[in-house]
């Protein structure tokens, strides 16, 4: 097993993007013509250049979540009402924690909705 996978890195390149998987993205398109469905270039074609997520507390200088920023909250869950991942919006650990906690907070006070009417 672990020849195999020492065979199949070299396949990639050493400067393939993260998730592009082996071959460089160049297996059979998935959804959206893209390979396997993940982001990239027009077509799927080769290689694609993910910026990397900053944490817009961080940048912005935010310490204190509120929980009455409505509008703030409403940026990191989704439409069926789940919380977005870290990996998905970007934001740093500590953020993602207080983030949690204040839209908790909100959910408990009617501010945001716990699930949609589906």
């Amino acid at each position: 097993m672990a020849e195999e996978t020492q065979t199949k890195a070299p396949e990639g390149g050493a400067g393939a993007a993260p998730g592009a998987g082996p071959g460089g993205g160049q297996s059979g398109p998935g959804p959206g013509g893209r390979p396997g469905g993940k982001p990239g270039g027009p077509g799927g074609r080769g290689k694609f250049f993910r910026r990397k997520k900053v944490c817009k507390f961080c940048t912005e200088k935010i310490d204190a979540i509120p929980y009455r920023d409505v509008r703030l909250l409403q940026q990191f869950v989704a439409e069926r009402g789940k919380i977005v991942p870290r990996r998905l919006t970007g934001v740093c650990t500590t953020h993602q924690r207080r983030l949690t906690r204040a839209i908790k907070q909100a959910r408990n006070i009617a501010l945001l909705p716990f699930a949609t009417h589906h």
